[in-house]
């Protein structure tokens, strides 16, 4: 390692492997869709493709791998809570919407009406434009 004045020089080869394996990541990404993958597999495969992504990218391009623990815990802890946060919001809205249909008897398969359709139709409708 290098001094604080002088910065650190890493090797361009891994650099290089790291775009090389993003393409390959991208063109997995891509994959999914050109074979029509669907539901849950789907979503799963995305995501993985994406955060894989996104670690090599903060990993090593924004040089988190090099830096010290405590530095790289400050950049990758807050996004860290946030995601489990965001993933305690959904399974506690699912449960509400459970409890909702459970306890209020409403139908899942219910179609919403339009307004119009609630209201007879709304102003302006042939029945009443009889002259």
């Amino acid at each position: 390692m290098a001094s604080a004045e002088g910065g650190q020089q890493h090797p361009l080869g891994i650099y290089y492997k790291i775009w090389i394996l993003l393409f390959v990541l991208s063109g997995f990404s891509y994959a999914v869709d050109y074979f029509e993958v669907q539901g849950a597999l789907r979503w799963t495969l995305v995501l993985l493709f994406m955060f894989l992504k996104a670690g090599f990218i903060v990993a090593i391009f924004m040089h988190v791998v090099w830096e010290r623990l405590a530095l790289a815990l400050t950049i990758l802890g807050p996004p860290s809570v946030l995601l489990v946060l965001i993933g305690f919001m959904a399974v506690e809205g699912k449960y509400a919407e459970e409890a909702r249909f459970t306890y209020m008897g409403h139908d899942r398969n219910a179609v919403a009406l339009t307004p119009a359709e609630i209201h007879g139709g709304g102003h302006g409708s042939d029945e009443e434009n009889h002259e």
